[in-house]
């Protein structure tokens, strides 16, 4: 089971995303750390990625999935493209699609130190977002445990 938890930033990918991976036994990824510095420099100073930047980190992670039978996997995977490229021969892959209101986002995001994504590249995921059509969705304003757990029941 590969179960992708996916979202804007700040919507808890990561938090959600490593509670479910211990509930589960399953291996923690953070899309995060798969950026090349190249990516990495353009968001830190304030400049969203284009599909041209995702793409070979999209297929570095493809990659990374393809090796694993329990994971999940914290990215943002806004378009339904790119989802469609990290499922790409990969065997039981599920959606979690985390969403919440833009306020409780910002809000968040001004509680939280990222280590490149600034709060100014929110409005620009905001408007990328294709919202999954087939997805386990969970509204973030839940308790992170009430949260896992409604994800945990559905798959």
């Amino acid at each position: 089971m590969i179960v992708l938890v996916m979202g804007v930033a700040g919507v808890g990918k990561t938090t959600i995303g490593e509670a479910l991976a211990r509930t589960l036994g399953a291996r923690f990824i953070d899309a995060d750390d798969y950026h090349p510095p190249e990516n990495v420099a353009k968001m830190k100073a304030g400049i969203p990625l284009g599909d041209e930047d995702r793409w070979p980190w999209l297929n570095r992670l493809n990659g990374e999935l393809k090796k694993e039978q329990r994971a999940v996997l914290a990215c943002s995977a806004l378009k339904e493209s790119y989802r469609r490229r990290l499922a790409e021969g990969v065997r039981g892959f599920t959606v979690v699609y985390l969403h919440g209101s833009a306020e409780l986002i910002r809000e968040r995001m001004k509680e939280r130190k990222h280590r490149y994504m600034p709060a100014a590249l929110l409005d620009s995921q905001l408007a990328t977002l294709e919202p999954p059509a087939e997805a386990i969705a969970i509204d973030v304003a839940a308790p992170l445990e009430d949260s896992v757990a409604a994800i945990v029941e559905r798959l």
